[in-house]
């Protein structure tokens, strides 16, 4: 019996991903679609094709398709001819040797986002149970050893080392609370426009001279980013305490390298806030490690309070460098990319007004 060698057709490959694509000619006129993409809108393919994308779907972006970049959109709220309104991911992006021809995919938001109601609930359990495991390890302790000096105390033994130890106790839970604390902070944090670069540069060299000593920070810059919108100190803290985590990741053997790089990108927005339109987040900047990642079991929590990969970890840093990287109006986010594969934490930020 002999065996079929021929692989799938591209129009057959096309008919069974199972998720929505539109392709879309240089004349931005639909092409093809795919039966996911018919279920989702809830129209024909003989309906749509030939017709101009926009009398199709409304975009909540319309200007950022008309340059020539990939365009991606999340959570975003599109209505099709009929009227029908649809939340989804939208990512668009050019055909290779096909000038103007573009792919469209539509991820159907809503259903994801029930579908992760139970994971939502799964990841703030797992910070209670991570808050009060830590609270009781990192308050009980300390109140312990005051306990015993003050003990020592009572019973008549020298009190001038027992006093300092208290004193160093106490001010590790005062601490600890304040660095919590940073979370309850809801004021809005001034934003203006900024050159990133200076504060890079000095981020690098506090690591180089302190916790990353022995380590190659590489610099892999675009030289003509222009100025973003955010705040100095935030962005500060976030980079420190990126390039600490990264530092700690590479171990103490083998080669140690930590790249700092920054780049311009197209088409990336979020939801500005309800009836403001969406923000486009063109700046980024990404503190890239070799260091093993994160533990698969955690790594869609990465930016929950109480939530680390590390034993000592206390999970409060990366909840803040998240908290910090929205309360400037961007995202951040953790990836692993390359072969081999890199530990990339991405922050995207504003661009300034011109």
């Amino acid at each position: 019996m002999k065996l079929e060698t021929r692989g799938p057709e591209a129009a057959e490959l096309l008919a069974a991903l199972p998720v929505a694509v539109l392709v879309v000619d240089a004349a931005d006129r639909i092409a093809r679609v795919n039966a996911e993409c018919e279920t989702l809108l809830n129209l024909s393919e003989r309906a749509m094709l030939g017709q101009p994308l926009g009398a199709i779907l409304s975009f909540p972006d319309a200007e950022a398709r008309r340059d020539a970049h990939a365009f991606a959109i999340f959570d975003a709220d599109v209505e099709t001819m009929r009227g029908l309104r649809l939340r989804v991911d939208l990512i668009e992006a050019a055909v290779v040797d096909h000038p103007g021809w573009r792919t469209i995919t539509l991820h159907h938001a809503g259903a994801s986002r029930r579908l992760g109601v139970s994971t939502d609930r799964a990841a703030a359990a797992r910070s209670a149970v991570g808050a009060a495991a830590m609270l009781a390890h990192e308050i009980k302790n300390p109140l312990s050893s005051i306990r015993g000096a003050a003990q020592l105390i009572a019973d008549g033994v020298d009190t001038a080392e027992l006093t300092q130890l208290m004193i160093a106790e106490v001010d590790r839970v005062t601490a600890l609370i304040d660095h919590m604390e940073d979370f309850t902070d809801t004021r809005p944090r001034e934003v203006s426009p900024m050159n990133i670069y200076p504060l890079l540069a000095h981020a690098r060299g506090v690591a180089l001279a302190g916790f990353a000593r022995g380590v190659a920070i590489e610099e892999r810059y675009d030289p003509s980013l222009p100025p973003a919108m955010g705040n100095s100190d935030s962005l500060l803290q976030v980079i420190l305490n990126l390039l600490k985590n990264a530092a700690a990741a590479l171990g103490e053997r083998g080669e140690r390298r930590i790249t700092l790089a920054t780049a311009y990108r197209h088409g990336v927005t979020v939801a500005a806030g309800k009836g403001r339109g969406r923000t486009p987040l063109p700046i980024e900047i990404c503190v890239i490690d070799s260091g093993p990642g994160a533990p698969a079991d955690i790594a869609d929590h990465l930016f929950d309070p109480f939530v680390s990969g590390r034993p000592e970890g206390k999970g409060l840093g990366l909840a803040l460098v998240d908290k910090l990287v929205r309360d400037m109006g961007g995202i951040v986010q953790y990836s692993r990319e390359g072969t081999p594969h890199q530990t990339v934490f991405r922050i995207l930020l504003p661009r300034a007004s011109a």
